[in-house]
């Protein structure tokens, strides 16, 4: 690759800048080759090598505006801001038209998060400079940290007018199209916006997120499909372009998708679970089974992938393995509900109720409301004759469901079971009164509850 005579000049000005520093011989630069300097190590987070570098230029050229502008920016760095401002007055009294006095100014005022003050600054240094883009970039953070997002969103907008590659601003103009909730508004941007700049795989990739986000998957692969043409290395745009092929069930072209960004990167323990899944959406058990185990060899902590096993093992109604797999899920997560549900599942379909249990308790504990999760619950407590902590259980589920007939049922059955014919009355009384057709319940759950005379008188006065 030819490098550009500017580029040449850089690199010569860096190697003979650090061949003076082990000499210790003292060469001259001229202002600007300093301030590339100090700027190049600054950006490389270098900041020892940038203050030398500062130095020896101010020696050099004491009074360039240019090197105390540099100077400045250090000192903001290293939030000494009453120095820099002090530095900036004086500067200020020698250049008052210098756009980047305003600029640094600005920056000082966002530092102090006064950034009402900042904008005011740099919309004044918007009436002297000729890079309007990277003010009007500077402008749109601003917004962004008063959280003003339409006024951000306009000014990143204003950025890519007047520089249509800056690709910060582009991303900066989606995320505020997306807090703002418009994200239709933001596919209509881009449009516009590719219509310019046809080449732009960020926009492209961009307008694939969007389309996803909009349930849109054909278009979202379009989107995709056009941004990995024109980066054949861009491995999001794989990604998220095999997750629209996966949502549009076209399980064959995602593995590929997927297998392309093992091919560009380290394999990703989530692009080896996907490619699990689809291989057994397409009913290659024996593949799907291999890469998730590749799944948690990859990532031993990833829960998800171990909970992949598990409900391969569940579907296959092996669960001796299930169980095995959801302890190491649970073992990462402990606080999962939902792995706690499929532990009380596998326990329940392996008849260990005690430990089943345990599981929906968890489950609860840890926010699982869902009425069939009460209800298996309630059920095992029962059966193992726990019928208080049953009923106790059962009244918390009425917290959440007021008037389900399921838990009403129940509820007779546990009082008249424990003759507390009052209370087992009122129950089945509502139960009977929510759905009279599903009193059977009681004959299923308690049959001799169900042939106590006091059941079938008020079943009786229900029925007429």
């Amino acid at each position: 690759m030819h490098l550009s005579h500017d580029e040449e000049d850089y690199n010569l000005s860096l190697s003979k800048f650090e061949s003076m520093l082990k000499t210790n011989k003292v060469l001259f630069f001229d202002s600007e080759e300093f301030e590339e300097i100090i700027l190049h190590y600054l950006d490389m987070g270098k900041a020892s090598l940038a203050k030398k570098a500062l130095k020896l230029a101010l020696e050099q050229h004491p009074k360039s505006t240019g090197l105390k502008l540099v100077q400045v920016e250090m000192l903001v760095y290293d939030d000494k801001l009453e120095i820099a401002e002090k530095l900036l007055n004086e500067l200020y009294a020698i250049e008052p038209q210098n756009e980047e006095i305003f600029i640094q100014k600005a920056n000082i005022y966002s530092k102090r998060d006064d950034h009402e003050k900042a904008v005011e600054l740099l919309k004044e240094a918007l009436k002297l400079t000729d890079d309007y883009a990277d003010v009007y970039n500077l402008i749109g953070m601003e917004y962004l940290f008063m959280d003003s997002l339409e006024l951000a969103k306009d000014n990143f907008i204003k950025c890519l007018e007047e520089d249509i590659e800056d690709q910060a601003a582009l991303y900066n103009v989606v995320y505020c199209f997306e807090f703002l909730d418009q994200n239709k508004e933001a596919v209509a941007f881009l449009e516009k916006y590719i219509d310019k700049n046809p080449y732009s795989e960020i926009a492209w990739h961009q307008s694939g997120r969007l389309y996803y986000g909009l349930e849109d998957y054909e278009n979202a692969l379009r989107c995709f499909d056009y941004a990995s043409m024109i980066d054949d290395e861009f491995m999001g745009a794989f990604m998220e372009k095999a997750k629209s092929l996966e949502r549009l069930k076209r399980y064959e072209e995602a593995i590929e998708s997927y297998n392309r960004t093992i091919e560009l990167d380290d394999p990703t323990s989530y692009a080896l679970l996907r490619i699990g899944k689809c291989y057994e959406k397409l009913g290659n058990k024996p593949q799907a089974l291999k890469f998730f185990h590749k799944t948690v060899h990859e990532d031993p902590l990833l829960d998800k992938g171990w909970i992949a096993i598990t409900d391969f093992y569940v579907r296959q109604k092996n669960y001796q393995k299930a169980l095995f797999y959801v302890n190491k899920a649970i073992g990462i997560d402990n606080e999962n509900r939902l792995y706690w549900k499929r532990y009380a599942t596998i326990n329940r379909a392996l008849d260990f109720l005690e430990e089943a249990e345990i599981g929906y308790r968890k489950a609860v504990e840890y926010g699982d409301y869902e009425l069939d999760t009460w209800l298996f619950w309630v059920d095992i407590l029962q059966y193992l004759g726990e019928f208080d902590g049953a009923i106790h259980t059962l009244l918390q589920a009425t917290e959440y469901f007021p008037e389900e007939f399921q838990l009403e049922y129940r509820l007779a059955g546990l009082y008249f079971m424990q003759d507390d014919v009052t209370k087992g009355t009122f129950h089945l009384s509502n139960g009977l009164r929510l759905s009279f057709e599903n009193h059977i319940l009681i004959e299923s759950l308690f049959s001799t509850v169900w042939e106590m005379p006091e059941v079938q008188e008020t079943i009786s006065k229900h029925e007429k």
